[in-house]
């Protein structure tokens, strides 16, 4: 299906739950956030009837997301219910992958296609800073373990005077795993722009790092700009939401915990899809109206407007 603006909306991001079991400094207050009660996070089931809308009209990709979406019971068998769905071509989990090595050979006979894992920096005194406890030894044998089943991708929020200078070691880890490290530049979203000035930095410099050691011509991995290191998987890639918009390309919406879709990552807009859950026909049609309010952009680069400082933290919306 597509948008007023000629774009294929075929991306779903599904966020299971708002919980996390680390405290990441960009993601939240160090006391933590107010949870939603459990009453209004969308059961499974309800999940399903909003998907069901979302395939037939399009969708064929889904990834999910949270919080930590492992830490919500269940997870396995939503795996399976997506799975359910012929048209799905690809389902991927976003996880800091601190619970990954149980459950990676579960979530593959569940139908799961493919795995990020979210890790800022390889110095484990900085991982424990920047988690507020977190052991860089688990985030490193879930990469070992989730690689025996799933292609894996890295997702590093880049910040400024804590891991720019990582760039090589992280050169070595795509290389040693064959996978792709994704450096992703710090979004002013929710608790992350309390200190957006101070921590942002474009990708600019690594970018030109990248084109000097790439094996061959950059390519386009969803929103991401990837810089092959070898002739399989091994790759750095780039999402810069800031320093170069991709908006034009967006092909994506996302469902939070608490059910409502967000057209537009960064945009205050929000549609409960609550009212419509016990009709298929009613929310077939508020999946089309939804899609026909897609934003044409967005406008974080631009402080003067009402989007600056979201009304929610990225927990809540999923990352």
């Amino acid at each position: 299906m597509k948008d007023c603006y000629g774009r294929n909306i075929d991306y779903l991001r599904i966020s299971i739950t708002d919980k996390c079991n680390l405290r990441c400094r960009y993601c939240m207050p160090e006391n933590g956030i107010s949870l939603l009660n459990h009453a209004h996070i969308l059961r499974y089931e309800e999940i399903y009837l909003f998907l069901k809308a979302a395939v037939k009209n399009g969708i064929k990709k889904v990834r999910i997301t949270g919080g930590e979406p492992l830490t919500r019971r269940g997870i396995v068998d939503f795996v399976s219910m997506v799975r359910s769905f012929d048209k799905i071509e690809d389902i991927a989990i976003t996880t800091n992958g601190i619970l990954l090595p149980d459950m990676a050979k579960k979530l593959k006979n569940a139908g799961l296609d493919r795995i990020n894992i979210s890790l800022d920096t390889l110095d484990s005194e900085k991982y424990f800073y920047i988690t507020r406890g977190g052991s860089l030894k688990d985030a490193l044998l879930a990469i070992d373990k989730a690689s025996e089943y799933f292609p894996v991708k890295i997702n590093s929020v880049l910040i400024k005077n804590f891991n720019e200078n990582e760039f090589d070691d992280f050169v070595l880890l795509a290389m040693k795993y064959n996978m792709q490290v994704r450096f992703i530049e710090k979004m002013p979203v929710g608790y992350g722009a309390v200190h957006f000035d101070e921590e942002y930095v474009s990708c600019e410099e690594l970018l030109k790092k990248a084109e000097k050691i790439s094996s061959g011509e950059p390519f386009n991995d969803g929103v991401a700009t990837v810089y092959p290191l070898r002739k399989d998987r091994a790759a750095i890639g780039f999402i810069t939401p800031l320093s170069h918009k991709f908006c034009t390309g967006c092909n994506k919406i996302r469902l939070t915990s608490d059910g409502k879709v967000k057209t537009c990552l960064f945009s205050q807009n929000e549609y409960d899809i609550k009212p419509y859950i016990n009709s298929e026909e009613e929310m077939d049609k508020f999946y089309r109206e939804i899609i026909a309010k897609k934003e044409e952009q967005h406008f974080i680069n631009n402080k003067n407007q009402n989007q600056w400082i979201q009304n929610r933290d990225m927990n809540k919306i999923g990352g």
